[in-house]
């Protein structure tokens, strides 16, 4: 496997329950894509919301439907919404393929590329370090989608020393969190979606960053 592939991977599979039926999200070149909310419990009871976007081929050969238990496995996608409404930033699981849910809920996703902002090294309001990643993943046809992450305890306070260009390879869990907006006086409920960073490899072996993060249910 050369550099070039190594450090641009994007692979996840996530198991849970389709929150409503698909409905029509775009076409391009032909294919007609449609758009549906999976949820996936976390250990805590909380549910992750996610958006996943499948072509309707791949929704002919296995019809989702509200309730259904489903397993999907695909890439993270990223979308810089410019119409001014919600966030800037949409992230989606673009399924590669579907198939009905068997087992616990799951949700597990390695991502390979390149940091293209600096890292954020802070505190939350009870103590706790956290540090807020970009990470830049290639796609074919010169694409790449950014994509955040956050790592948290001593793994984020070694993200904090990384820089701009470093190559990382994680494993980790894509996930949902709701925030409120306030624009001109006005509140407004959204939602977030971020990698938590469970284990971390530099590209540089010796780096001291490589490691796992205690996990965040």
């Amino acid at each position: 496997m050369d550099m070039q592939t190594l450090w641009n991977e994007n692979r996840a599979l996530l198991r849970g329950t389709a929150a409503a039926a698909p409905v029509w999200s775009h076409e391009t070149h032909g294919v007609v894509y449609e758009l549906f909310p999976l949820e996936v419990l976390r250990l805590s009871g909380w549910a992750d919301r996610i958006n996943v976007i499948a072509p309707r081929t791949l929704l002919e050969e296995c019809p989702v439907t509200e309730g259904m238990p489903l397993e999907v496995e695909g890439e993270v996608r990223s979308f810089n919404n410019k119409s001014g409404r919600g966030s800037r930033l949409v992230i989606t699981l673009h399924a590669r393929s579907l198939r009905p849910g068997n087992g616990p809920d799951e949700n597990r996703l390695v991502l390979a590329g390149v940091l293209c902002k600096p890292p954020v090294l802070r505190r939350t309001p009870l103590g706790r370090e956290i540090c807020d990643l970009m990470l830049a993943v290639n796609r074919r046809y010169g694409r790449a989608d950014y994509l955040p992450c956050i790592a948290w305890g001593a793994l984020a306070r070694c993200c904090g020393e990384l820089g701009v260009g470093d190559g990382l390879r994680l494993d980790g869990r894509l996930q949902s969190r709701e925030y409120t907006k306030v624009d001109q006086g006005m509140t407004e409920k959204r939602t977030a979606y971020e990698i938590s960073v469970m284990h971390l490899e530099p590209m540089t072996a010796q780096s001291p960053c490589a490691g796992t993060a205690n996990p965040v249910s």
